[in-house]
């Protein structure tokens, strides 16, 4: 076995023919990086957009001298250094620990892992390709590093990565992922790279990457993945000076912007869906925003330009998609898909992590790229929106994330050293996502959101070894954050400690279950369609009709989202697994130490772990320096205080073996072993004091509970003008009567009106009656869905086909009988 390659070794292997090539010189200390030298090539329009890449993939606009950059670009420069070191080209392998040559080349996992050594070769040369050109790196147009990327890159090809080889493993590897890295490398050592490597490389691309990839939107070319494609065949173009290959990448963007109504892509009501089944704005719908943000950026200007005008709307999706689910610059987890699952890496040294933070400032510099794009009217907003997120993320500083890029670090600076530029606060409201099974909602001080599953939409995903106990995220998980606390309950080694059996909100039975069950990419959906809800961009009635994964069980649950409280109502539970079934009102991380007082009815309980206790019957709860929770049905509530330890390795088999420990503070139901139409009713009330919390419990007439059964599901806040049902079934529930199965909301304002919002979670109906005893003078406004309106001493509306609203909320406005009006808001 020979040693690794050194910085001699190289010039030594390679001899006259590296010495003879033309080092690029360093990029000036005043910038992150320039074009090439005008003298070294001709000055034609593939040369400008191969400098406008350049730029694109390096960032500009900010000073090596400065910080982060500076500390960044040293450390750029030790782990090129680094992997130039211990390079050693063999047969199959660059890294003696990135063997690519898969001895039994087919697509099952193992063969999944020798295709991802490939792309991770390539990420380990575009790395050294970064850290000779960029200056501050101590690299600079080192000619020992400018070799062995160029040597690195032909092995690759001689080896592996050529016109005769065929794909094995992961097609992503050889359609995205390594040609990707490989062309970028080829447009930052473009100087160095012979004309006839620069073909061959492209023949490559061209032989992995055929025009017909684009062909037809479907299968894996679709939504983020399409984007990528095309991001490959237009760098293809530019590298290799071809306008067709420009124009295909360009004009294969168009199938991307129109809105989808099933499958994956952009809907009209902000979902963003991929792998036909998942949830994925936060990861794919990432990579597709900072894709098109890349190539509307590259053509701009140019002959190839983007000029379909379809492309609004991903710009209006900025603030209709990806705004919805970004919280004090977090990304929330329920529409990542299994990104959450990836934390640390089990081949990366640095322990970086990745987490619901780290993929929210990808997005942030992905909507300030995409902003280059917009009208000036959205770019300037977009960027203050930036800022306001970037301002807001006191847990983890968008400029001290490691794990960011350089260009998208600069593109950040640029917003928080802009001081002409004002942040825009967090929006307050509610948005219903139908066509994902996701709703979000903001209040001032706090933010929530609850992640369902229906045929839609998975109970989770899983594949590549990946999220392999996200089991029950889909079962009703109810996320929260304050707006200066609790930002970290995610982000803080959640997943891998803990318990997956025990999620926030969900209504879970215990029988256990494998790693994966259920199935890789989405093949575990249950068999229903009431999931969603009616909302007034204010308030919502949300619920699901849950079916266990793997299991017998089955619940009708109900989340009110209101003011300061989210009530939460579970109804019908019942299961025949032979085990227990729990339903967690919270599982709060305390982090490695924390002692966070529990107070139950005025009584503070121990802090010390192990701790746990049966609280059935209990009126409220309040955890310190996170919020309280009123019981109005606590029927089987415990507690739970204790420290777990876990591996990202357990979730995630590409994650670090490294055990990890946390405590947590839980409550939650134990419905019993095999219960039969159990059920619960608790308030949950972000960032409240102990106080607070004790005098909303005493409140009895502050939400009174209409029903909840597995027929009907509902409440009336009377201080709120609010009522709220969720109809599993036609029938009556307070002063409401439903036909048919139906989520409905009603908001009484002062002005004397009132807002009535109907939906069809399931998809199904082809009529509706809805009657509202309450006087009401006159309709102001209804959708065509409403075929009839009668007013008088009640409502009665009559909606016609249903089925193809896609369950959106139809809003109908009246006004409110004088006479009555004062009665009704008192006293419902």
């Amino acid at each position: 076995m020979t040693t690794a390659w050194t910085r001699r070794g190289f010039l030594h292997v390679t001899g006259s023919t590296a010495l003879a090539l033309t080092i690029a010189a360093p990029a000036p200390a005043a910038g992150a990086a320039t074009t090439k030298n005008s003298t070294t090539a001709a000055e034609d329009e593939f040369d400008t957009l191969r400098a406008t890449w350049r730029d694109l993939v390096l960032g500009t606009g900010f000073s090596p001298t400065a910080e982060p950059f500076r500390s960044r670009l040293a450390e750029l420069g030790t782990t090129a250094a680094g992997r130039l070191d211990s390079m050693d080209p063999r047969a199959g392998s660059l890294w003696p620990d990135l063997v690519f040559a898969d001895p039994e080349p087919d697509t099952d996992q193992e063969s999944y892992r020798y295709s991802a050594k490939l792309v991770d070769s390539y990420a380990r040369l575009r790395t050294m390709a970064e850290a000779y050109v960029r200056p501050g790196t101590g690299l600079t147009g080192d000619p020992g590093l400018g070799s062995g990327v160029v040597t690195g890159l032909d092995h690759l090809y001689t080896q592996v990565y050529n016109e005769n080889r065929t794909r094995y493993g992961n097609w992503w590897s050889w359609q995205i992922g390594a040609p990707q890295l490989l062309l970028d490398a080829c447009v930052l050592m473009y100087d160095l790279i012979p004309a006839d490597r620069i073909a061959a490389y492209c023949a490559a691309v061209d032989h992995f990457v055929p025009d017909s990839a684009v062909g037809s939107y479907t299968g894996t070319s679709t939504g983020a993945n399409r984007v990528d494609l095309c991001r490959v065949i237009a760098v293809r173009g530019v590298v290799g000076k071809n306008s067709a290959k420009i124009a295909l990448a360009r004009d294969a963007l168009s199938p991307v912007f129109p809105y989808v109504t099933s499958g994956d892509g952009l809907y009209a009501d902000g979902s963003f869906v991929q792998h036909t089944w998942v949830p994925y704005t936060g990861s794919y719908g990432s990579v597709m925003l900072g894709g098109i943000g890349l190539l509307l950026a590259l053509l701009a200007g140019s002959s190839w330009a983007v000029t379909d005008p379809g492309r609004q709307t991903v710009l209006d999706a900025v603030e209709n998609a990806w705004a919805p689910f970004l919280h004090n610059g977090l990304m929330m987890d329920g529409v990542s898909g299994r990104a959450p699952s990836r934390g640390v890496s089990a081949t990366d040294a640095k322990r970086i992590q990745q987490d619901d933070h780290t993929r929210g400032h990808i997005v942030l510099a992905s909507i300030v790229l995409l902003g280059q794009g917009a009208s000036t009217a959205e770019n300037e907003r977009w960027r203050g929106l930036v800022k306001g997120w970037m301002q807001r993320d006191y847990y983890s500083p968008a400029l001290q994330d490691r794990s960011l890029g350089l260009a998208a670090l600069a593109r950040l600076a640029g917003v928080q050293n802009d001081t002409s530029l004002s942040p825009v606060a967090e929006p307050t409201g509610h948005r219903l996502f139908a066509a994902m099974d996701r709703a979000t909602h903001r209040r001032p001080g706090w933010a929530a959101s609850v992640s369902m599953a229906s045929r839609r939409i998975t109970h989770y995903e899983t594949g590549n070894g990946e999220n392999l106990r996200g089991w029950h995220t889909g079962s009703g998980m109810l996320y929260w954050w304050g707006d200066g606390y609790g930002n970290g309950q995610y982000a803080d080694a959640f997943w891998p400690t803990v318990d997956p059996c025990r999620l926030p909100g969900t209504t879970v039975s215990k029988k256990p279950l494998a790693d994966a069950a259920g199935g890789d990419w989405g093949a575990s959906r249950p068999d229903v369609t009431w999931v969603g809800g009616a909302t007034d961009g204010t308030y919502a009635t949300v619920g699901q009709h849950l079916k266990g994964l793997s299991s017998t069980l089955t619940a009708k649950k109900a989340w009110f989202l209101l003011d300061d409280t989210t009530l939460c109502l579970g109804a019908g539970i019942t299961c025949a697994d032979g085990t227990a079934v729990e339903s967690v009102v919270d599982n709060r991380n305390l982090g490695a130490s924390g002692t966070h007082a529990l107070t139950v009815d005025g009584t503070v309980r121990p802090s010390t772990l192990p701790w746990s206790a049966s609280l059935s019957g209990a009126g409220w709860a309040h955890i310190g320096g996170f919020g309280g929770y009123v019981f109005m049905d606590g029927t089987g509530l415990k507690g739970l205080r204790e420290q777990r330890t876990g591996r990202w390795s357990d979730i995630n088999r590409g994650g670090s073996t490294d055990p990890v420990s946390r405590r947590y503070l839980t409550l939650y139901l134990d419905h019993g072993t095999d219960p039969v139409d159990a059920g619960y009713a608790y308030q949950l009330l972000p960032g409240a004091s102990a106080e607070r919390t004790a005098a909303r419990a005493a409140d009895h007439g502050r939400m009174l509970i209409l029903a909840n059964s597995g027929a009907q599901q509902g409440v009336r806040v009377p201080a709120l003008g609010f009522t709220g049902v969720a109809f599993w079934s036609g029938g009556t529930a307070g002063p409401l009567v439903a036909s048919a199965p139906c989520a409905v909301l009603i908001r009484e304002k002062d002005d004397g009106t009132a807002v009535v919002c109907v939906a069809d979670p399931t998809r199904t109906l082809t009529s509706l009656t809805l009657t509202w005893n309450r006087p009401v003078a006159s309709v102001v406004a209804k959708p065509p869905t409403v075929t009839s309106a009668t007013t008088g001493a009640s409502l009665r509306l009559t909606f016609g086909n249903l089925s193809g609203t896609a369950g959106a909320t139809q809003e109908i406005t009246v006004r409110l009988d004088r006479r009555d009006r004062a009665r009704g808001r008192a006293d419902g």
